[in-house]
């Protein structure tokens, strides 16, 4: 059997502003986008412009509140090629949650409570 990786999902509660949030926090672009004809789902595809791994942001028009992430106990890992630049970046959006110098990462926080942690 061979696989490979193609996307992670995550459902959101504000579509735009998590478009916005990937894209400024982590330089992610929309890819493509799928809409149900009768509006009752949007499907955004982020890409990171290197690799075909995507991130796929669903938004669902009959779920207006928050998702429960239970422990949130996973994450999305995100290498940035400049650490101090991507943490200045980070500390300026307010987005850090948790930080472990030992381990040299941090974690930021989207707008829906996903944790994605920066590694440099």
């Amino acid at each position: 059997m061979q696989s490979r990786f193609l996307h992670t999902n995550i459902n959101v509660t504000d579509l735009e502003k998590s478009v916005a949030f990937y894209g400024k926090a982590l330089g992610l672009k929309e890819a493509r986008r799928k809409t149900a004809a009768d509006g009752s789902f949007i499907l955004v595809y982020l890409g990171d412009g290197e690799t075909d791994y995507l991130l796929e942001l669903t938004w669902l028009r009959d779920h207006p509140q928050k998702y429960d992430l239970g422990e949130n106990e996973w994450h999305i890992a995100f290498r940035v090629p400049d650490k101090a630049a991507a943490h200045a970046l980070h500390t300026e959006m307010g987005c850090i949650c948790y930080e472990n110098h030992d381990m040299g990462l941090y974690f930021i926080e989207d707008p829906d409570g996903y944790w994605l942690e920066i590694l440099g």
